[in-house]
C-alpha cells in the first residue's frame, strides 16, 4: 500500500508552563494597579497624561496657595479654610476628573470588546468590578487627599496647634474617601452604560452637575420663601450635598447649603444611610452590568 510521504510532524517550539499558578488574587491584584495608573496616564502615551496630571496640580496648587497665605500673615493661627471644605470647593475639578477618566476605564474594555477575554481565567466577574471600583476609588482618593497633606504639612511648618491640626486633617480625609468611594461608583455606572467614551463623559457630568444645580436652586428658594426645614431634606438628592451633609453631620464641617446651615445629627443618619445606599447600589449595578462576559 503506498504512503504519503509528504505528511511530516514538526517542532514548533511549544512548551508546557511548569511555574507556578498565581490565580485570582494576582489576577485582580493586576487589573487594579493596571487601572489605577491607567488613571493618571502612567503607562499609556504622553497625551493620555496631560489631562489627568493638569487637573492634579489644579488640585493641589490652591493647598500651596493656602498654606502660603497662612505662613505669611503674622499672627495667624489656623488655615484660612477647614480641611473638609476643600473638596466641596473644587468639586467642580473632582467632577472632571471623573468624567475623564472612569469612561478611560470601563468603556475602552466595552467598546474593544476585551471584556470576554478578562473572564476566560482565571479571573470572574466581581474580580473585574472590584479591581475596577477599588482603582477609581483610590485614584480619587489620591486626587482629594493629596492638597489636604499639602495643607497638613503646611500647617505643622507653620506650627499651628498639632492637636487642632491632626484632627481637622483625620476629619478631611473621612470625608474625602467618603467622596471618593461614592463618586467612583457613580461615575463607573454610567461610563458603563455605554461604550462610547464621549457618551460616557458626558453622562459623569450629567449625573454631578444637573442635580446639584437642581437641589442649589430648590434650597435657595426654600430659604428665601422661609421654609428652611426643606433646606436639609433637599441635599438627600445630589452627591455632592450628600457628602456635604455628611460631613457636617458628624465631622465638624461648616455647611455650604444656604445660610450655612446643614443637617443636624439625627438626619445626617439618613445622610449616610443614603450614602452607603448609593455606594451598595452603585456596586450591584455594576454586577449586574457584567453579568455577560460578551457584552
Amino acid at each position: 500500500m503506498a504512503t504519503d510521504t509528504s505528511t511530516q510532524i514538526h517542532n514548533i517550539g511549544y512548551r508546557s508552563y511548569d511555574g507556578a499558578r498565581l490565580g485570582r488574587a494576582y489576577a485582580r491584584t493586576s487589573l487594579f494597579s493596571q487601572s489605577l495608573r491607567g488613571a493618571y496616564g502612567l503607562g499609556r502615551s504622553a497625551k493620555s497624561k496631560i489631562l489627568p496630571m493638569i487637573l492634579f496640580a489644579v488640585m493641589c496648587v490652591p493647598a500651596l496657595i493656602i498654606v502660603a497665605v497662612a505662613i505669611a500673615v503674622p499672627g495667624s493661627t489656623d488655615l484660612p479654610i477647614k480641611y473638609t471644605t476643600y473638596a466641596i470647593t473644587t468639586q467642580v475639578v473632582i467632577g472632571l476628573y471623573l468624567a475623564s477618566q472612569a469612561p478611560q476605564s470601563v468603556s475602552r474594555d466595552l467598546r474593544f470588546k476585551t471584556v470576554p477575554l478578562y473572564f476566560s481565567r482565571p479571573i470572574e466577574r466581581v474580580d473585574y468590578v472590584l479591581a475596577k471600583y477599588a482603582a477609581m476609588a483610590s485614584a480619587l482618593f489620591i486626587l482629594t487627599a493629596t492638597p489636604l497633606l499639602i495643607m497638613y504639612i503646611g500647617s505643622l511648618l507653620a506650627k499651628f496647634d498639632f492637636a487642632d491640626q491632626t484632627e481637622g486633617f483625620a476629619q478631611g480625609l473621612v470625608s474625602v474617601l467618603l467622596l471618593s468611594i461614592l463618586f467612583a461608583g457613580l461615575g463607573l455606572v454610567m461610563a458603563a452604560l455605554t461604550p462610547r467614551r464621549g457618551f460616557g463623559v458626558a453622562a459623569v457630568i450629567a449625573l454631578l452637575l444637573i442635580p446639584y444645580g437642581a437641589v442649589s436652586t430648590i434650597q435657595v428658594v426654600a430659604m428665601e420663601t422661609g421654609n428652611s426645614s426643606a433646606i436639609e431634606w433637599m441635599g438627600l438628592f445630589s452627591p455632592i450635598t450628600l457628602i456635604d451633609g455628611v460631613q457636617t453631620a458628624f465631622l465638624n464641617a461648616d455647611s455650604a447649603f444656604p445660610g450655612g446651615d446643614g443637617p443636624s445629627a439625627g438626619v445626617g443618619i439618613v445622610y449616610l444611610l443614603a450614602v452607603f445606599a448609593l455606594i451598595a447600589g452603585s456596586y450591584a449595578a455594576l454586577m449586574a452590568r457584567y453579568r455577560k462576559a460578551g457584552l
